[in-house]
């Protein structure tokens, strides 16, 4: 866990010595917890609702609510990206068993990240570009930042936020009308 985020702090690195300034979300990627990696990129006209996961937490039931809007609104184009983090201290110890559980007790099958830092210097440069570009960074987990088809945020939603309540909806039903 902790090479990882050196590794991720490093990588970023190269970006902020040249002076580069990523231009919307769509300028970062993932590694998948399955293998591979995700470029926001490739969802490129798609909204896409990102939300920083832990599998021990109090909301950690929103899950059930996470892979209904994948289900729903997926095939109409909304992404729904699950990001495991063990800042807030309650993820489980490993990619494995993240993915394990999630599979045994929410039958998942929206996209989901390996174990990532959203908060600090250490912190995914995704994360790290919202917190500059726009002043949001997770107050704890299941925070949800919505993207638009461009990569642009528009809206950010705490914890306490149901993914399937009607401020959410509304939020994404409009982003799939545009």
């Amino acid at each position: 866990m902790q090479r990882r985020a050196i590794i991720t702090a490093f990588a970023a690195l190269p970006l902020m010595l040249v002076g580069y300034r990523a231009r919307s979300g769509e300028d970062f990627r993932f590694d998948s917890i399955d293998g591979g990696s995700y470029a926001l990129s490739e969802w490129r006209g798609n909204p896409v609702l990102v939300v920083n996961t832990a599998s021990m937490c109090g909301y950690t039931d929103q899950y059930d609510d996470l892979q209904a809007l994948h289900e729903e609104y997926g095939p109409r184009g909304l992404i729904v990206l699950a990001v495991p983090s063990d800042d807030f201290n309650q993820e489980l110890a490993s990619d494995a068993a993240v993915a394990e559980f999630c599979e045994l007790n929410f039958n998942l099958t929206l996209p989901m990240t390996t174990i990532t830092s959203v908060r600090g210097a250490g912190a995914h440069p995704f994360f790290q570009w919202l917190r500059a570009t726009y002043g949001f960074e997770p107050g704890w987990n299941f925070n949800k930042v919505l993207l638009d088809g461009e990569g642009r945020m528009v809206q950010s939603f705490g914890s306490n936020t149901r993914p399937t309540g009607a401020r959410m909806r509304r939020e994404i039903e409009a982003l799939l009308r545009a």
